[in-house]
């Protein structure tokens, strides 16, 4: 049979709105399942905070028991969600490196329910990678000095120092610098106007404390 122009194109036109219904249908059945399975499982949600560096990358891990039951990673801004977690109590782990390991106990999580853990997760600087150099000044009589200001320069080549920090020191005459465990040379100055500026430098190679003692010697 053969059909016309007009024919072939209403022909057309309905395979192409019966095609469009099933896609719809199918969408739609799909949508269905899924909130059947959002309403059977939970999610916990929450936002990391760091002492330094990057709240991203950190790595949050689901346990229940001593097992790991899934883990995701916290965006840029520092928030993560876990979707899809069973109805139960479960521990929540996060591990960054550089950072110390921090962990929430007994979560419970209830079906169709959103868990909140807000923004109390703080993972402060682990010590243990840390260069710490310990800072102490002293005059001439072997007395502590406070309120004296010490510089800490890197020491790039023999011409070149580039400024990293400063401190002043406390009522004991000490305080503490905290810096990468990467190798590298460093400078530290004695700052003041009634002081000679008395130099010391120090080699750091690993993480580990290094101590450093300043003489503090008054302008003749």
């Amino acid at each position: 049979m053969i059909l016309s122009t007009g024919k072939r194109n209403f022909m057309r036109s309905l395979s192409k709105s019966l095609l469009l219904g099933l896609v719809v249908l199918a969408c739609s059945s799909f949508g269905s399942a899924q909130d059947k399975q959002d309403k059977t499982t939970g999610v916990i949600k929450g936002k990391v905070r760091v002492e330094r560096g990057s709240p991203s990358g950190v790595a949050v891990i689901l346990l229940q028991g001593d097992n790991e039951i899934t883990r995701v990673q916290s965006d840029k801004k520092g928030d993560f969600v876990i979707s899809h977690v069973a109805p139960g109590t479960y521990s929540v782990r996060l591990r960054k490196p550089g950072l110390m390991v921090g962990t929430i106990d007994d979560i419970a999580v209830k079906a169709g329910e959103t868990r909140p853990l807000g923004d109390r997760l703080y993972l402060g600087v682990d010590p243990g990678s840390q260069a710490l150099i310990n800072v102490s000044v002293f005059d001439e009589g072997g007395h502590s000095v406070p309120d004296v200001r010490v510089d800490l320069a890197k020491i790039i080549s023999d011409s070149q120092l580039e400024k990293i920090d400063t401190h002043t020191t406390d009522e004991s005459g000490s305080f503490v610098f905290r810096l990468p465990p990467a190798p590298a040379k460093y400078r530290l100055t004695i700052m003041s106007n009634d002081a000679e500026h008395i130099s010391k430098d120090v080699e750091i190679d690993q993480a580990a404390r290094y101590a450093v003692a300043l003489t503090y010697k008054k302008k003749s």
